[in-house]
Parts: structure tokens; sequence; C-alpha cells
């Protein structure tokens, strides 16, 4: 009888189990399958849901379960493009988004307003209301963007951008035709719409940042985590219902107010990324699917008529936009595609506006039957418009996705073994291996997913038979956190005399690059650390070093305060350890305050106009008044000093002091104390900035070690 229940025939099927069993077969096989013929994997996936849906083989219904899934999902992509962008660039490029906003918007605007006037002859208000569904969009293909690691491209941030603008303006337009058609559009309607979006902007924007740097100090649960990121999205979502405006706009708003507190290379981040790519957009996407009725097209001429107009319209009007901006900021045809693919898609906002106009009684023919804002015709054209639109924009987004990945890729340098970027992280306490391998994760380059060695050394004196089963447990932990960044950390356990010997060896095996050394949050550092630092591992192995003390987490550091000495570009090791630095605003999202000389300072704006990050420059020439800089210093702010050795260029001797500074005025801050990579380790030979093999090993690091190599060349 059970078995009878589990497999009843029937459709559209009803027991849960083999409904969800069925969603998951779909979300899996779908996109393997269509792959094959190229297919892009979204559309797979709304495929799938016409395929199985209520107007296909009606095996599923479009439920409250699958409605309530696919919102999910909707959320959960504007909440990811609001998280992953760039927030220096898109304050940088807020012009560019509000001009390319305003085209998205105003262009089908106008084409909405004139077709539906002279060719399809509807009402001036069924005009305008057709036009706003044009003028907004979903960005159904931002997963296959960002899949492709180009969340970050100026294109996609100003796209990004204007579609806050656009879908705002277009749902505006839905409210104030609504309000007109029932008589509700007068003085107080504008007030308290007024009025409410700037309680839900204030809220959102200030006061969710200040709950979420609160809850991640004092929360460090994993699953915690992420329900609170989840219970924010829909708070965001649920207060812009409640100031009038459609829940996306919300959901895109807590992604910007969260965004500088989860890391782009954090666990946290993977794990959202992970369970919205996995779960809730598929969902989402099946259910547009599940919508498409391809008997629309059979049902009349006037239904064929209306569908083949909005979606030349629609189509035509978002192209005719990214055609304006790519030539407005002389993008490329590749950019274009980005777009024109991420703007073109209309789904979510599109579906409401003709849902609430179809749901509109204007009158009733000589018969009694109802006459509605938006008719049937409409309607049947919407759902054909979302199946297209959707369509052509997954296929152009993905041409221009992968044209611009593969040029990426085919631009950057392949390290060989003996540049290879390798970090190594002796950890010895449990209690400082996350911040430091989330540290190290966050300071490497982009491409270097199998270069994290962390190493636990073992007294091989000692008789302690434990030591063996904590260093494993150790080390196991810190592969678990590595991992949660689809990560590979490499486990190394080491017996030996000394802890310096064993780091020394260990980083000459397997030819190390940089070094990052941990300090717990309740212990000092003292001037005998670093003079045995010094003698006992900088001597012997040549790294760029990092001793880091962690008093909160890195995701919630407001500022990082970076103090570079005077002459530190005219050092071998000044682009390896500014690599770091910049890793860290790039993934963390944070503000960069950089104190310097008045030369050095006018290298790193160099380098910053062609990479840019959030960043201020202050000058600073004397170390004498280092202290000065205590008074500077605010809550959640990071200090980063540069250091160097006696009879280097950048060497002040007031350097000596800095454990004392630290332990004095800095004890409760977190701090990272760099020691650069030095040239002539073992000698005080004068650095030929014209030497080629001093130049070409940049060249190795990234874009940004390119761009020094040329500074070098030109200075």
């Amino acid at each position: 009888m059970v078995l009878l229940n589990i497999f009843d025939t029937t459709l559209p099927l009803t027991n849960p189990v083999l409904k969800f069993f069925l969603i998951l077969v779909i979300i899996l096989f779908a996109p393997i399958i269509l792959n094959k013929i190229k297919i892009p994997h979204l559309l797979g996936l709304i495929i799938a849901g016409a395929v199985i849906g209520p107007n296909g083989i009606n095996l599923m219904e479009r439920d409250s379960s699958i409605i309530m899934s696919g919102t999910a999902g909707l959320l959960y992509i504007m909440f990811l493009a609001g998280l992953e962008i760039d927030l220096g660039d898109f304050k940088k490029n807020s012009k560019k988004s509000f001009v390319f906003g305003m085209y998205t918007f105003l262009i089908p605007m106008i084409l909405g307003i004139l077709s539906g006037l002279y060719i399809l002859k509807f009402s001036l208000a069924t005009s305008v209301l057709l036009a706003s569904m044009y003028a907004s969009h979903t960005l159904i293909a931002y997963p296959l963007i960002s899949k492709l690691g180009l969340a970050k491209n100026k294109a996609v941030n100003i796209t990004v951008g204007g579609t806050l603008i656009t879908d705002t303006l277009a749902l505006l337009v839905l409210a104030v035709i609504v309000g007109m058609t029932t008589g509700e559009v007068n003085t107080q309607f504008w007030i308290r719409l007024s009025v409410s979006f700037i309680i839900f902007g204030f809220i959102v924007m200030f006061i969710f940042p200040i709950i979420g740097r609160w809850f991640f100090k004092n929360f460090h649960d994993n699953v915690s985590q992420y329900i609170f990121v989840l219970m924010m999205v829909f708070l965001g979502s649920v207060l812009a219902e409640m100031a009038g405006i459609e829940a996306i706009i919300g959901a895109f708003l807590a992604g910007l107010a969260l965004n500088r507190l989860i890391p782009r290379t954090s666990p946290l981040m993977n794990r959202i990324e992970f369970v919205g790519t996995a779960i809730f957009i598929p969902f989402f996407l099946i259910g547009i699917g599940m919508l498409i009725d391809y008997r629309a097209f059979f049902k009349d001429l006037e239904t064929i008529k209306v569908a083949s107009v909005m979606i030349v319209v629609a189509t035509s009007a978002k192209f005719l936009a990214a055609y304006i901006t790519q030539k407005t900021y002389k993008f490329s045809v590749d950019e274009r595609r980005l777009i024109f693919g991420l703007s073109n898609a209309q789904a979510a906002a599109t579906l409401a506006a003709v849902l609430v106009g179809y749901n509109i009684i204007i009158g009733e023919t000589a018969t009694g039957a109802p006459i509605r804002l938006l008719s049937e015709s409409i309607l049947n054209g919407t759902i054909l418009m979302i199946l297209f639109t959707c369509t052509i924009a997954t296929f152009v987004a993905q041409k221009g996705a992968t044209n611009i990945a593969l040029l990426e890729n085919t631009d950057t340098t392949l390290n060989d073994d003996d540049t290879k970027e390798k970090i190594l992280i002796p950890i010895s306490n449990t209690e400082t291996v996350d911040e430091l391998i989330n540290l190290g994760v966050t300071i490497k380059s982009k491409s270097n997913k199998d270069g994290l060695y962390a190493l636990n050394i073992v007294d091989n004196t000692s008789a302690d038979g434990s030591a063996d089963k904590q260093a494993k447990k150790i080390l196991n932990q810190a592969a678990i956190t590595a991992s949660a960044t689809d990560n590979l950390l490499h486990q190394l356990m080491r017996y030996d005399l000394t802890i310096v010997n064993g780091i020394t060896s260990v980083a000459k095996e397997h030819k190390i690059t940089d070094l990052i050394l941990g300090l717990h949050k309740n212990q000092g550092i003292s001037s005998s650390f670093l003079g045995d630092l010094t003698e006992g591992i900088l001597t012997k192995c040549n790294l760029t070093t990092l001793i880091h003390k962690s008093v909160q987490p890195f995701g919630t550091i407001k500022r990082h305060i970076v103090i570079v000495p005077k002459n530190a570009e005219k050092e071998i090791g000044f682009p390896f350890w500014l690599i770091k630095v910049w890793n860290i605003a790039r993934n963390s999202g944070a503000k960069l305050v950089f104190y310097a000389t008045k030369d050095t300072m006018s290298f790193l704006q160099d380098i910053q106009s062609k990479h840019p990050i959030t960043s201020d420059f202050i000058e600073f020439d004397d170390w004498n008044d280092i202290l000065i800089l205590a008074k500077e210093f605010q809550k959640d702010d990071n200090l980063i000093i540069v250091l160097s050795r006696k009879d280097k260029p950048s060497y002040h001797r007031n350097m000596a002091k800095i454990p004392i500074y630290l332990n004095k005025y800095f004890k409760q801050t977190s701090y990272i104390i760099i020691y650069p990579i030095q040239a002539g380790v073992f000698d005080t030979s004068k650095i030929d900035f014209k030497n080629p093999t001093f130049i070409e090993p940049f060249e190795t690091l990234d874009e940004i070690g390119k761009t020094i190599a040329k500074l070098f060349r030109q200075k």
C-alpha cells in the first residue's frame, strides 16, 4: 500500500518526496545533457521546467512550494549581485551605472509606448504599463557570468548598478499606473512612498552593517553565520515590500550592506554561493520554465501579433541601450554582449507587472465580459517574451563571458615551479588556525588553488606520545578550513630540534615564496622574537614574511592602515608584498590607508590608477613620529607595518622599537608585520633597477606585477 502511494501514477505528481527527487534529477542532468549541445545550463533548467510543467507533460504543478523556492532563488540572485559587486568600482562607476540605467529604462519606455499606441492600438495607460515591462529586466545570466569569474568586470558592475535603477523606475511606473487606475495617486501617495523609501534605505544601508559586524564578531559558528545572512536577505526584502517597492530591491541592497563583511575568499562566501547555485537559483529557473505555454503560439492571431511585437521591441530596445553604452564608454564587443545578456532577460519584475495589470478590471463589454488593463493576449505574449528573451540573454552572455575569460587567461603569465606562489603557514594553536588559513587564502593570487602549506613541527627529542595526534588534529582543522574555500591545503608534519630549523628546511624543500606566522590575540610581540626571526629564518631563506595577530574576524575590519617606509619601492621585495596587500583590499572590500613618503606615494598611486581599490594616501616621512598615528586609529582598524633590515634602503632605526609600540599602544588591535624579500640577503650590494634580471620576476606574479615592472622600466 505504501509503495502504491509513493509510485502513484496520476498526474500531476503529489508525493513530495517524488517531486523533490524529480527536481534534483533535473538540476543535475539538464545542464549536463544540454551543455553537450552547447546550450547554456541556465536555459536548460528553464526548458526542463517548461517540459515538466502544467503546460508541458504536466508532471508537476507550479504550486506554492515551487513559487516559494523560486522567489527565494530570485532574491538570491539579486543578493549575490549586491554581495559580489566591487564597492570601490561601484562607487567609481556610479555615474556610468546611472547613465546605463537611464538608457535601459528610457529607450524601452519610448519604443514601448509608441509601439503600444500605434502598432497594437492600446490605450495610453496600457501602453505605458507595457513599456515599463520592457524596461525592467532580471539578471538571469548573472550566475553564469559569476561562475566564469567576471563578477567584478566593469561592464558587469555597471549593468548591475543600472539594473537597480531601471527596475526601481519600472516598478514605480507600475505603482503609479495602478494607483491612477484605482484613483489612489495623490499628494499623500507620493509622501508615503518617499518617506517609507527613505526609512527603508536608512535601515538597510546603515543599520544592517552594524548588526552584521556585531554578529560576525561574537558568533563564529558556520551554520549560524549562514542562517544569519539568509535572514538578513529576507528581512531586507520584507522591509522593501513594506516600503511599497519590490522585494528584489531589498535583496540587492542587503547584499550591498553586507558586502564588506563577507570577504570574497571566506568559507562563508563559498557556502552562500554554493547553496544558491545548487538549490535556490535552479528552483527559480525551473519555476520560470513552468510558466511557459507553447500553445499560446496557436491560440489566435492576436496573441501571435502581440507576442511578436513584444519580443522585437523588448529585445531591440535592450540591445540599443547596450550598444549606446558601449559607444559611450568605449567597451569591447564582448563587454557589450555582457551588458546585453544581463539586461535582456525578462522574468521577475515583468511577470509581477503583467499579473497586476491582468487582475485590474477597468470595465465590461456589452456581454458582461471584464475589460482588463492588460488583456489575455498580453499575458500570453509576456510568457512567450520571457522564453525568447531568456534564451537570447543566456546565449549572448555566455559567448561574451567565455571570450573575455579566455582572453584574461591568455594574458596571464604561467609560473614555473621555481616562481610559483607557495605560502607556508606554521600552526601550533587551534585558536589561531582559522584566521591564519583565512589570511593565506586572502593574500594568495586568484589562480593559485594548491599553493597553501600548513606545517606543524614536533620536537623530535620529546617523549610525549600525544604530540603526533595533536599535530594531526591541528593540521586536519587547517585542511577543513581551506577546503571550505575550495582550496587544497598540503599538510606537513615535521620532526626537528627547533622551530626555526623546521621552517627553514621545509621552505627550501618546497620552494616556499611566502611565510605567515601567527601570534595569539593575548600574546604580545617581543624584540627577541623579531631578532630570532630575522637572524634565524630570514637570513636562511628569502621569503615575504607576514606576522599576524588577530583580535577580530578579518571580515569585520573596516580599514587597513598601511605604514610604508621611505625607499620601500627601491627594494626587490616591494612588488611581492604589495600584491599581498592589494589582494587583501580586493578580497575583503575594506579600505587601504597608505602612510608613505611623497616618492613612494607617487609610485603607489600609479599602481592604484591602473588597478583601482578603495584607498587613501597620506604623506608620512618621519618614523620618529610614528606614535602620532595611534591617534588616527579607529575601532575595527587593522595595522599593517612594512619593516626592513639593517643596511637596506628602507631601514629606519626606529623599526627596532616597533614591538614596544605595538605592545603598549596597539594591544587590542589586529596587526600584520611584513618583512619583504630582500636583495642581497647575505650582502649589501646595490640594486640595479635597469637590470632585466631584476625586473622580469615581477612579471610572473600577476597583472599588478606587470604594472610594477613597467613603472620600474620607466623610472
